[in-house]
């Protein structure tokens, strides 16, 4: 595939806090910072589209002491498992899990289950994280 160079235009401190940020992150160059944040604007534009299918983790943190949460988390999970790919679960202490969810789907639907499971009474955290396939991107 060949690449396009194009330049580009910025005020002299919006550049430096770039570098800054470009130095932070360890990126190689410039260049390589900019593709990155054009791939999440990509990959937020798929999640905005509601009907691409994307991928999405569900991270959540709760007390299996709660009374019944653990069922009902599972019968959760279970009801959507067409869309649950895979998941884990963590015992970070004799209290607390933390169970992490890949699923696969339309965006609308993943986070519709994110909202069930992160919303259920007795999740003390709990998160979306989003990205794609990677089938639209280069």
């Amino acid at each position: 595939m060949p690449v396009i160079r194009f330049g580009i235009s910025l005020e002299n401190v919006l550049l430096g806090r770039f570098d800054s940020l470009v130095k932070k992150k360890g990126y190689a160059s410039r260049s390589e910072a900019i593709r990155d944040i054009i791939r999440d604007s990509l990959v937020m534009e798929e999640w905005e589209s509601s009907i691409a299918e994307t991928v999405g983790t569900i991270t959540i943190v709760y007390s299996h002491d709660t009374r019944e949460l653990t069922d009902i988390l599972t019968d959760l999970q279970h009801h959507y498992y067409n869309s649950i790919i895979s998941s884990m679960h963590i015992h970070l202490d004799e209290h607390n899990c933390l169970e992490v969810i890949v699923l696969k789907g339309r965006a609308q639907d993943i986070r519709t289950i994110a909202d069930r499971l992160i919303g259920t009474r007795g999740v003390k955290h709990g998160k979306l994280t989003v990205t794609t396939t990677g089938k639209h991107l280069k």
